[in-house]
């Protein structure tokens, strides 16, 4: 093996080899497992968020791979419409074109062009971080089986009554032209204004005062809102308004939604362009009033003159016309929420349009067939209430049926070219006919088709199709395999629905309603099915101080970035290219060269995997750190150079097998830890506790495997007894060889690298120690993926070596501490003396004297025994057991008593946290019986250690 571990160049050939050996693809043996990746956009590179959740997969698969499942990691990519389309359009009007220039259909083809030239680039990505994903089936939402699908869907939900085509206010862009989905809106905090407007009641000379941060959308006011309880205004409620400049009379009217403690407890109402409102003017039957165009100016429903006028000129307008009316009564400075396009950074317009919809509210159709609340909606709460489905952790079930029990209906159309077209036509009269195509269309016609038929020029949005995925990648509704554009099967139905449910989807709680609950939805309705049995939502990746990763805050990170390293001229380039404004772009720059003054030293793949895996717990969001990745570099270093000690110790590079049990107390230690860890690592894997199984390998690895056992194989290893030495390389190779495994689904590139070596050195070997593995690998050619995870029960359990080890760990441990603090050479030689004790310890003394002697690097132990002199000297404490370090020519008397006293003080609080939980009622009565007795034991440990101190501190007073 290499001196180091360098990732860079094992890493990519290392991948290469698993994926064209096939080692992704199902085996076709054992329980199937399937994992569906959330489809990333295919105008997507790969972020922190991504490597975050795709590690999480990675590792399940791995690991149910290894456990003999037939795994299926289904993988593919989202079509995007709005964001693909932005970009070919981008490429166009750079050629000082528009798509209307080039028509739609040949705008199409250009952004397949685009998608096949660079549309692959997050998969690739996703390579290079170890995703185990079976490639061969990878789909892409436009592809034709999965069009198929999504035909299939809309037609069916249309002839069963659950889609619509009907007039309700949306997300609308101005700019892009198309309605939008709540997820592809950013709430944005901006400095405005709140302005009073006074209303005069007609007939009258009092007056109602409204305030709003939106004056302009008053020309499209229906009435005002007070609240019913409100005794301000309760006569007012029935009367009418003069609207101010518009000659239009509106209702006062009284409703719950209105806020009497808010402002002056009178909201106006304009349902065509503000959500609230709208539901306001449903329930009170007022006919909304559009006054904006599709591009935000105002139409011809307002004023003469106000029309043509853009919104924001049109508020300077009506507010200069309401202070020359003397309506307008206050102007003042107030922060609000802005929503904004994440697409076009244009602010969002509520807007009255015609759009396609699922039906996921009513009950009962007008013709009696069930609506789309009964049909889908309780359905899909049903299979998460009845545990069907179970959200991990399990309080994001609750903001599930949340969601479903107050959901609206589904727009589902987009004003794009882009995307799965809608399948239906129009006749001249304005009749729809749907249908998979247009013949199909005119045979399911209810009525004669009036003249020639067009189809509707709206896209389905994008979260339809992905609504399909769990099923629609698997083959469905075709009979037979579906094949790529080079012959390849990618999918087959009736083989592979094996697969449905999937065993678990991980995905963020921010389309928990947008994608997860939809795909509930749509499995349940079309195959009977729940898509997944487990919901894992992952935690969202902020940075090291906790804040939002943004690119204005230049606190963002690129994965490939850890992974390979970054100068940091090219880091600063990289991070302030697409800012625009010179002050932002100033900070960051700033940011970046305070922060990384080196610029991103390199940590390789499996530093930033297990990184990953130690910080993801059940938490809302984890705190990205740098310098603990490079700590996890460290500890890939340490492994390597475990490895490298392990076989360096082999003879001739083999090792012969056991004839019996482990030789060495050591040996049987190291062998029940490693089960206990394994058996951890099973439980933690099964709970989703990846922080929790990356901490019982990191410290069994590094703690225990690394620090204890190969310092305790030393003597082993060079002493005088044969077959101790064989027994203790045996051992060596074995808890290796199954670290390895155990690791791999977090650390895939090293442990298949060390795997590989340990492969070319060993024979295979049938143990006949029911605490060793049946045998071990024989061959380079095969990859650690191919092997078995390793069981507890394959290493066996010994009490009593594992109580003989703690103890012989314990003292030298205080040996060496004293050694530290005393600042003693470690390479001196030091008497050592034993005081106290129990007959065990004296019994383990003599046991272990040669072990100590030669690791602690002392002189053989002598005792002391009761009612001798002892001398003065440091002492440590095992029980009641006192490990004495002589001070004469070694050690500062008077820096000893201090140390001592540090000791005793620490040991005393020790003692106090103990009696304060078990002081503690609520602690006695609700902790686990196990756990009280616990702390209750700690005590009488403590306090014998302590009261040995107290008796060493009192021989050096003396």
């Amino acid at each position: 093996m290499e001196k180091s571990f360098e990732p860079a160049q094992i890493e990519s050939t290392c991948y290469a080899r698993w994926e064209t050996s096939g080692a992704f693809k199902p085996s076709g043996q054992g329980e199937p497992y399937c994992i569906l990746l959330p489809p990333p956009n295919v105008t997507g590179t790969l972020h922190m968020g991504h490597a975050f959740q795709q590690t999480v997969m990675d590792m399940l698969v791995r690991y149910q791979r290894m456990r003999g499942m037939n795994v299926l990691w289904q993988v593919g990519t989202d079509h995007a419409g709005i964001a693909t389309q932005k970009i070919v359009e981008n490429q166009l009007a750079a050629e000082g074109k528009t798509r209307h220039d080039l028509g739609r259909e040949p705008f199409v083809g250009r952004v397949w062009q685009w998608k096949e030239e660079s549309g692959s680039t997050i998969t690739h990505q996703m390579r290079r971080i170890g995703a185990a994903a079976d490639w061969s089936r990878e789909r892409f939402t436009m592809d034709e089986g999965l069009s198929a699908a999504v035909r299939k869907v809309f037609v069916e939900w249309y002839r069963a009554g659950l889609i619509y085509r009907g007039n309700r206010l949306v997300n609308w862009d101005p700019v892009l032209g198309t309605a939008v989905s709540d997820l592809e809106v950013n709430n944005v905090e901006r400095d405005g204004h709140m302005w009073a407007i006074r209303y005069p009641v007609a007939g009258s000379d009092e007056s109602l005062v409204v305030a709003t941060t939106r004056p302009e959308t008053m020309l499209g006011d229906v009435a005002v809102a007070v609240h019913p309880e409100d005794e301000r205004y309760a006569h007012l409620v029935g009367k009418t308004l003069q609207l101010p400049l518009s000659g239009r009379r509106i209702p006062v009217i009284a409703d719950d939604y209105v806020d009497r403690e808010f402002g002056t407890g009178c909201v106006k109402i304009t349902p065509a362009h503000d959500f609230n409102d709208y539901a306001i003017g449903q329930r009170h039957k007022l006919a909304p009033i559009t006054i904006f165009t599709l591009d935000a100016k105002v139409n011809d429903n307002a004023p003469e003159a106000y029309r043509g006028l853009d919104r924001y000129d049109a508020r300077k307008r009506v507010l200069a016309d309401l202070e020359a009316a003397g309506l307008l009564v206050e102007t003042r400075a107030h922060k609000l929420q802005v929503p904004v396009s994440q697409r076009s950074d244009a602010v969002i317009e509520p807007m009255l349009t015609d759009q396609w919809f699922v039906d996921l509210t009513s009950d009962v159709q007008a013709d009696s067939r069930p609506g789309g609340r009964k049909a889908i909606t309780e359905p899909a709460l049903d299979a998460v209430r009845s545990g069907e489905i179970r959200f991990v952790p399990e309080n994001w079930s609750t903001t599930y049926t949340q969601w479903l029990d107050n959901i609206q209906d589904w727009c589902i159309s987009r004003q794009l070219w882009w995307g799965h077209r809608i399948p239906a036509w129009y006749d001249e009269a304005g009749h729809i006919f749907v249908g998979e195509d247009e013949a199909d269309a005119r045979a399911h016609a209810q009525v004669a088709p009036v003249g020639a038929l067009k189809q509707d020029e709206d896209v389905l949005d994008t979260w339809f199709s992905s609504a399909l995925w769990p099923f629609s990648t698997l083959g469905w509704p075709l009979d037979g395999p579906v094949k790529d554009a080079n012959g390849n099967v990618v999918a087959d139905w009736q083989a592979d629905k094996i697969f449905l449910p999937s065993a678990v989807l991980v995905t963020g709680f921010d389309i928990i309603f947008f994608w997860v609950a939809r795909m509930v939805m749509a499995t349940r309705y079309f195959t009977g099915q729940v898509p997944f049995r487990e919901v894992y939502i992952n935690a969202i990746v902020r940075d090291a101080e906790g804040q939002k990763m943004s690119k204005s805050k230049g606190n963002t990170l690129d994965p490939l970035d850890l992974i390979d390293g970054i100068e940091l001229e090219p880091l600063v380039a990289k991070s302030t290219r697409s800012l625009l404004i010179p002050q932002v772009r100033e900070k960051v720059e700033k940011r970046i060269r305070k922060e990384y003054p080196e610029g991103i030293k390199a940590i390789g793949t499996d530093a930033l995997r297990f990184t990953f895996a130690a910080l993801a717990s059940y938490s809302r969001t984890i705190n990205f750190d740098l310098k603990r990745a490079e700590g996890y570099k460290a500890f890939c270093n340490k492994l390597w150079n475990a490895a490298r000690f392990v076989l360096m110790n082999l003879p001739e590079g083999q090792v012969a097998a056991p004839t019996g049990a482990p030789a060495t107390e050591a040996e049987r230690w190291i062998l029940t830890r490693l089960g206990q860890t394994l058996a951890e690592v099973e439980q933690h894997f099964a709970s989703y506790r990846f922080d929790h199984l990356a901490q019982a390998l990191y410290e069994f690895v590094w703690n225990e495997y690394c620090d204890w056992f190969l310092e305790l194989s030393k003597p082993a290893l060079n002493g005088g007894d044969a077959q101790a030495a064989a027994s203790t390389r045996h051992t060596l190779l074995v808890v290796l060889e199954a670290v390895l495994r155990a690791l791999h689904p977090v650390i895939p590139f090293i442990t298949e690298e060390i795997y590989q070596e340990v492969s070319r050195v060993l024979v295979r070997s049938s143990m006949s120690a029911k605490n060793s593995p049946a045998s071990l690998p024989d061959s380079s050619t095969k990859s650690i993926l191919q092997s078995t995870y390793p069981q507890a029960a394959d290493f066996g359990s010994d009490d009593a070596a594992t109580a003989e080890i703690e103890w012989f760990k314990a003292v030298l441990s205080g040996i060496r501490r004293i050694r530290s603090e005393m600042n003693i050479a470690p390479g001196k030689t030091i008497p050592l003396l034993l005081a106290g004790g129990e007959a065990t310890d004296r019994t383990r003394a003599a046991k272990f004297a040669a072990q100590i002697a030669f690791l602690a690097r002392t002189e053989a132990p002598a005792r002391i025994e009761p009612g001798a002199d002892e001398p003065a000297a440091a002492a440590a404490v095992v029980g009641s057991l006192r490990v004495l370090i002589p001070l004469a020519g070694l050690i500062d008397l008077g820096a000893e008593k201090t140390r001592l006293a540090k000791e005793i003080a620490r040991i005393e609080g020790e003692i106090r946290k103990c009696e304060g939980k078990l002081g503690n009622a609520n602690f006695v009565a609700n902790a686990p019986a196990e756990v009280v007795a616990q702390e209750r034991q700690r005590i009488v440990d403590w306090n014998t250690q302590l009261a040995a101190l107290r008796e060493q501190a009192g021989k050096l007073a003396g």
